[in-house]
C-alpha cells in the first residue's frame, strides 16, 4: 500500500490566516463580520483568507442568507467536514485506541489493539497496525489525511516527537514520532495526552464559549490541561499541568515517577487498588473489587478513596489559585467512581481555594478513550493549519 499524500493542507501564510480558519472550524456557521469581531481583523483580511479556502474546498458558503440586521444579506461560512482528515491515537499501558476524525469533529472509524507489553517497539507496531487499518478503510479518501496525532502520558517534546519521560509506560527518550512516521509516510505529532484532550475541548467543547478552563483527568494518572489567554498552555519546557506530581500527599507514598508524596502516589487507580490490596493482604484484588468494597462500606477501601479525594481536591485548589479558570472539568476513567471521591474532593477544594477562586465551577464529565483519540487528532489538525514558514512572522 503506497502512503497517502498530504496535499490537503490549506495554504495559510500568516498567523492571522490560521486564526481565521480556526474560527470557522470551531464557530461555524459563522459570518465574515463575526469572524472579524472575534479576531479583531479587518473585513478585507478575512475575505482575502477565506476566498482561497472556499476555492480549494475547505470552506463552504451557506446557501441561504441570514438577515440578522438591515443591509446586505450575510452568507455564513462553514468548514467542509471531510475536506481534512486525521488519525488520532491514544496510547495506554495495555491498549492502543485509534480513530479517524474529520475537521468537522466527526468520528469516521475506530480501531483498538490490546498490548501484552508496552515497550517502544511493541507500541510502535501497534500504532502502525491500527493506523494502516484505518487508512485502508478510507480508500481514496486517504488522500485527505493531513497527519497522525499520538497522545501519550508524560513529559512530551511535541516539536521533536520525543517521549522524554513516561512513568506510566516506563519510557525515557523515545523518538516515537520519527518511528511511526517512517513506517506510515505521514507527518506525526506526538502530544501529552491531557494537553491533547484540552486542545479538543478548546476547539469543540468548553473553549468555544469559555474564556478559560482547566481539565483534570483522574484514572491511571492524574493530569491537567489548562486553557487561558485563548490557547492551551504548553510551558517553556513542554511540561505544564502535572498536578499529579504536586507534593501534596504523605511523604511515605512512593510514586511511579520515583519521587515521594505525589498526588498520583495516592490518587491513581493503581495506588488506590494497591492500598486496598495491602490492607486486605490480597495481591489478586482488582480495582473493581476495591470499588465494590468501598460501596459496601469497607473501612480500608473507603479510606483509600478518601485519601485520593483529599489529594485531588488540594491539587484542584492549587490549580484554581494559580490559574483562575472559569470552570474545571473533572474527567477520565476514574470519574466512573466519582461518588467515592466527591465529598472529600469538594471539601478539600473549598478548604484551600482562596477568596473568589472558590466559586470556580467543578464539572464532572465522562470521557471515553475514543474522546482521548479525538484529542490527539485535533492536535494533528492544529499542527496542519499552522502558518507556512514563509509567512509565519506576518
Amino acid at each position: 500500500m503506497s502512503p497517502p499524500t498530504t496535499s490537503r493542507r490549506p495554504e495559510l501564510r500568516t498567523a492571522a490566516s490560521a486564526e481565521i480558519f480556526a474560527r470557522i472550524i470551531t464557530h461555524g456557521p459563522i459570518s465574515r463580520i463575526e469572524i472579524g469581531r472575534l479576531t479583531g481583523l479587518s473585513p478585507a483580511k478575512v475575505t482575502k483568507t477565506v476566498n482561497p479556502l472556499i476555492r480549494d474546498g475547505f470552506v463552504t458558503v451557506g446557501e441561504h442568507a441570514e438577515h440578522s440586521s438591515p443591509g446586505r444579506p450575510v452568507y455564513p461560512l462553514s468548514v467542509v467536514s471531510r475536506s481534512m482528515l486525521a488519525i488520532g491515537v491514544k496510547v495506554n499501558a495495555d491498549e492502543i485506541v485509534a480513530a479517524t476524525v474529520s475537521i468537522g469533529n466527526e468520528v469516521i472509524a475506530s480501531a483498538r489493539r490490546r498490548l501484552k507489553q508496552h515497550d517502544p517497539e511493541t507500541v510502535t507496531a501497534a500504532i502502525v497496525h491500527c493506523a494502516r487499518q484505518l487508512i485502508e478503510k478510507l480508500g481514496d479518501d486517504a488522500e485527505r489525511l493531513v497527519g497522525i496525532g499520538v497522545s501519550v502520558s508524560g513529559d512530551i517534546d511535541s516539536v521533536g516527537g520525543v517521549v522524554r519521560q513516561s512513568p506510566l509506560l516506563g519510557w525515557s527518550r523515545v523518538p516515537l514520532g520519527e518511528r511511526v512516521s517512517e513506517q506510515l509516510g505521514l507527518p506525526v505529532l506526538v502530544e501529552n495526552d491531557v494537553r491533547a484532550l484540552a486542545k479538543s475541548e478548546q476547539w469543540f467543547g468548553l473553549g468555544v464559549e469559555a474564556e478559560s478552563f482547566a481539565i483534570v483527568t483522574i484514572g491511571a494518572g492524574i493530569g491537567c490541561g489548562i486553557y487561558v489567554n485563548r490557547d492551551v498552555v504548553t510551558g517553556a519546557h513542554g511540561v505544564v499541568g502535572e498536578i499529579g506530581h504536586l507534593p501534596l500527599a504523605s511523604p511515605d507514598a512512593e510514586c511511579v515517577c520515583g519521587r515521594r508524596g505525589c498526588v498520583e502516589a495516592v490518587a491513581s487507580s493503581s495506588a488506590i487498588r494497591d492500598a486496598v490490596r495491602a490492607d486486605h493482604g490480597d495481591p489478586a484484588l482488582t480495582l473493581a473489587d476495591a470499588v465494590r468494597l468501598a460501596h459496601a462500606g469497607d473501612r480500608s477501601a473507603v479510606t483509600a478513596f478518601d485519601r485520593a479525594g483529599t489529594a485531588i481536591g488540594a491539587a484542584l485548589a492549587v490549580t484554581v489559585n494559580l490559574v483562575g479558570p472559569e470552570v474545571v472539568v473533572i474527567a477520565g476513567e476514574g470519574v466512573m467512581e466519582y461518588d467515592l471521591y466527591e465529598r472529600r474532593i469538594r471539601e478539600e477544594f473549598a478548604a484551600h481555594a482562596f477568596g473568589e477562586a472558590a466559586s470556580c465551577r467543578l464539572v464532572v464529565r465522562r470521557h471515553t478513550f475514543i474522546d482521548w483519540a479525538c484529542g490527539a487528532a485535533v492536535a494533528a489538525f492544529r499542527d496542519a493549519i499552522r502558518p507556512t514558514p514563509a509567512g509565519a512572522a506576518a
